[in-house]
């Protein structure tokens, strides 16, 4: 089934549906990592071959495709800003309808089983596009290289995880200093706030 996915424009890989004749396919793919360049914006690029392997059952117009996605991100800690690796393995259960007209039916809510629905028209597939989306939805909000990552200093700005430093990081508001200069010293709370 290898030879059904094509280079489309846009960086697109596109699975031609009409070659798919029976009621189950497979696809069993790798894909090198600069077939998906970093998008605007995106924190995060792959650092590996994408491996794709699904199995496409088709039911009329629909098709479901049932997988796995497996790669490396390389990403950016948001604690110490050091890039890291992350290994991505996603289970996919999509299933795709054929693109039509909207009639313009007005508000409809959209229901669990509508998250994992996509459209496919002109009997092609945009894997690249499923690929991307599946990608970006593994990146975690905060990625830490590590659960342990101190971070940077907010003082002097070094990386915590590799030097020590004595800069003081507790904030003291000073407005408050003449009430602290009134506070005998020894006194609980006469450190620190």
């Amino acid at each position: 089934m290898a030879e059904e996915v094509r280079s489309g424009a846009g960086g697109k890989l596109l699975l031609d549906l009409s070659a798919l004749r029976q009621g189950e396919a497979r696809l069993d793919r790798s894909f090198a990592p600069g077939l998906f360049p970093p998008g605007r914006g995106d924190d995060h690029s792959v650092a590996a071959p994408v491996r794709l392997a699904l199995a496409i059952d088709r039911d009329g117009e629909s098709y479901r495709l049932r997988g796995g996605l497996g790669t490396a991100l390389e990403l950016g800690c948001s604690r110490c800003l050091a890039r890291f690796e992350m290994t991505v393995d996603i289970d996919l259960d999509v299933l795709y309808l054929p693109q039509r007209a909207n009639a313009g039916e007005g508000e409809l809510e959209i229901a669990d089983d509508d998250l994992s629905t996509a459209f496919y028209r002109d009997e092609e597939l945009d894997l690249g596009h499923l690929i991307r989306e599946q990608l970006q939805l593994a990146v975690p909000m905060k990625p830490l290289c590590r659960a342990t990552c101190r971070g940077l200093c907010t003082v002097c700005g070094i990386d915590r995880n590799v030097e020590h430093c004595d800069c003081e990081t507790v904030w003291r508001d000073p407005r408050l200093e003449a009430l602290r200069a009134l506070r005998p010293a020894g006194r609980p709370g006469s450190e620190g706030s």
